[in-house]
């Protein structure tokens, strides 16, 4: 039946993505089955792979934007020879497994990035390219191109209609990034219908080469020699990324259901399974069936390994060539490291300075220390201050760190996530106002889904930005991006906490960071130069009277003045006061529960917090009859003090919330009408 090994492997990939999805019930089979050629070309003659070692750094990239496609890249990751045994395979989708449902980082060998929201992938990929260009420009030397490798995505229909992919495409154009290529599987079918409904107007070509990519297509998508030698020539190398139309059939070869909605999901069912196995030339009885001359075919580990080595060669020979840059290089993500915290900068109590510009400040102080760290903004770096001094722009002829993304947030923030994956890079960044950091939401989800050691700076952090009015002035965005598991969140009240922000951000490795930094001049305290340290734990005492304490105010960023303030009016009256500044809620979270007993103390029921956000989430804090200064409505365009005064952000506010406190019978509180907002007065 089989003319060739090379038949036989191919339908041998069919024949495990039609027994994983029958064997779990769900899953997609129709995309997966389509696109089995390219993916056994793709791992057979074009990717330079290590089984043994998935992760070495000069390896090539395989991203699977289409994520639902999944039982194609585990059935590849297991014939290939990397850690996915069949019955892994035969644990798809089911808990625990490490074949789930779309791909996961770090879950699966070989798996590059997590993807399933379409789009994603393809714009994590970008910021792989970037890590890529960025490390070639600063260690490569002649006769030495320690780092050189491709970054290969396979994206779908779907994944061109999301907006992310216009952004990603856009920029991945301007910056001339050669060595990424995008294989389009173009089968013209969507889940609601065929691409009629929603996506044929459009010259898809055209697109790509208006952004600056060259096209190439493949017509006979089950013609492997033809995809191997369209690949090859976009391996070429030129000055552009290249996109491969790979024109296809959703389904095939399952007779019921090629070029059919229906194949995007769902198992084929147990007669058309055995149908179409047995039309392969498969035994369609058997599950789970590999030929040992297949995966001796298929496996990549004797190339891997020899390439693998002749690598680590080349990098020894230039290593002693070239020491210092060796040093460097081993030393890319140097979390803890004494050097970046020596860097960091003492700044002058007293000295009125917003925490955006004593960020900058770090920045500068750090530009020697991490010299791979990278990053930029989506066209506000004057505004955010987040850039290297000395260093300049990436462009298409010479990339550096200061990456210009443009106003392109989300791909942004989705190329952050690729420069993290790709390796090398120190704590890559992207910056933007908190305001529209819901632009860049699913990319900083799934820096937190995959734990990602990324740095996300948002300024301009609360209404006290003034005329720029309610659509730039963040309100419910604290509360919104605490609630995602596994991002810290910080806002600092000043130099000393931003400082101390920044450390914590440097040392994290296990996910990402977001200093969330006020735009407005803000005085640097005596008080938390002596025990800012506490911010490390995400919640301290700031101050307090020598009289123990009656009532306790909390707050975050720039609202630690007004409760300190406010504390101290309340010391002149005779009332005794512990002023709590609680920059990060998630390392306070952390800590144990002696600890935050100290700094809360609960037999203090009597709370105000001060937060110039939504109230949602400082219950927690406060207790159920604490009183809340914050934000119930949007904000307005008007300068920043008139705001300020307008919605309640005042010494007179807060005191008063606490003499009402103090007012109120032990345990019945103050109820929850001190939350104050634009719709109060």
């Amino acid at each position: 039946m089989f003319d060739s090994v090379e038949t036989r492997a191919i339908a041998t990939i069919r024949g495990l993505i039609i027994d994983m999805v029958e064997h779990a019930g769900n899953g997609h089979a129709g995309a997966p089955l389509a696109l089995a050629p390219l993916g056994y070309v793709l791992y057979r003659s074009i990717l330079r792979l290590d089984p043994a070692e998935p992760s070495w750094l000069n390896r090539d990239r395989l991203v699977l934007s289409a994520g639902h496609a999944s039982a194609l890249l585990y059935a590849l990751l297991h014939l290939s020879g990397h850690g996915v045994t069949l019955d892994d395979l035969k644990a798809f989708r089911q808990f625990g497994s490490n074949t789930p449902g779309h791909p996961e980082y770090g879950v699966t060998p070989g798996v590059e990035v997590t993807t399933g929201p379409l789009g994603q992938g393809l714009a994590t990929a970008v910021g792989m390219a970037l890590g890529e260009r960025l490390l070639a420009e600063r260690f490569n030397r002649p006769g030495f191109p320690v780092i050189d490798h491709r970054t290969i995505v396979i994206a779908s229909d779907g994944d061109l209609m999301e907006g992310v992919s216009q952004e990603a495409i856009s920029l991945a154009g301007q910056l001339g990034l050669g060595k990424l290529i995008v294989c389009y599987d173009h089968n013209g079918v969507t889940i609601d219908g065929p691409t009629g409904l929603s996506f044929d107007r459009e010259d898809t070509e055209q697109r790509f080469a208006a952004s600056g990519w060259r096209v190439l297509r493949v017509v006979d998508f089950n013609e492997p020699k033809k995809l191997q030698a369209v690949l090859e020539q976009a391996l070429s190398g030129t000055g552009q990324p290249t996109l491969v139309v790979v024109e296809t059939e959703i389904g095939y070869p399952a007779e019921s259901v090629r070029g059919k909605p229906s194949a995007h999901g769902g198992p084929l069912g147990a007669p058309e399974a055995r149908k179409t196995k047995a039309a392969m030339g498969l035994d369609p009885e058997q599950a789970f069936a590999v030929d040992p001359e297949v995966r001796a075919h298929l496996d990549l580990s004797g190339p891997g390994r020899v390439a693998r080595e002749r690598w680590r060669a080349l990098v020894g020979a230039w290593g002693r060539q070239y020491p210092r840059l060796r040093a460097e290089f081993e030393r890319a993500d140097p979390a803890g490291d004494a050097a970046q915290y020596a860097a960091l900068p003492e700044i002058p109590v007293g000295e009125q300075i917003s925490p955006r510009n004593a960020s900058s400040l770090v920045m500068a102080a750090l530009e020697e220390a991490l010299p791979t760290m990278a990053g930029g903004a989506a066209d506000l770096v004057d505004s955010t201050k987040t850039q290297f001094p000395s260093a300049g722009y990436f462009t298409a002829g010479r990339p550096d760190r200061n990456i210009a993304f443009g106003v392109r947030e989300h791909a942004m923030a989705a190329a952050v996530n690729g420069l993290a994956l790709h390796g090398g890079i120190t704590k890559p960044y992207g910056s933007t106002f908190l305001a529209f950091s819901d632009y860049m939401r699913p990319a900083v989800r799934l820096s937190a889904v995959m734990r990602l050691p990324v740095l996300w700076l948002w300024t301009h952090d609360s209404i006290a930005i003034g005329p720029d009015g309610p659509t730039h002035q963040p309100v419910e965005h604290l509360a919104s991006l605490r609630a995602m598991p596994g991002l810290w969140v910080i806002r600092p009240c000043d130099a000393n906490e931003t400082v101390w922000a920044w450390r914590l951000a440097l040392a994290r490795t296990d996910g990402p960071v977001a200093l969330v930094l006020a735009r407005q001049l803000l005085p640097n305290l005596a008080e938390t130069h002596s025990r800012g340290m506490g911010a490390q734990r995400g919640g301290y005492v700031l101050w307090q009277t020598e009289r123990p304490p009656e009532v306790l105010l909390l707050a975050t960023g720039s609202e630690v003045h007004l409760a300190l303030a406010a504390g101290r009016r309340l010391q002149a009256e005779g009332t005794g006061v512990r002023v709590i500044s609680l920059p990060c809620w998630e390392l306070f979270e952390r800590q144990d529960s002696a600890y935050r007993d100290e700094v809360l103390p609960l037999a203090v029921t009597r709370r105000v917090a001060v937060e110039a956000a939504s109230p949602l989430g400082w219950h927690r804090w406060v207790g159920e009859h604490g009183s809340i200064v914050g934000m119930t409505g949007f904000g307005a365009s008007a300068p920043g003090d008139v705001l300020q005064e307008r919605f309640g952000f005042t010494v007179d506010r807060v005191v008063a919330q606490a003499r009402r406190q103090l007012a109120t019978a032990e345990g019945e509180g103050g109820g929850h009408g001190g939350v104050v907002g634009f719709d109060v007065e």
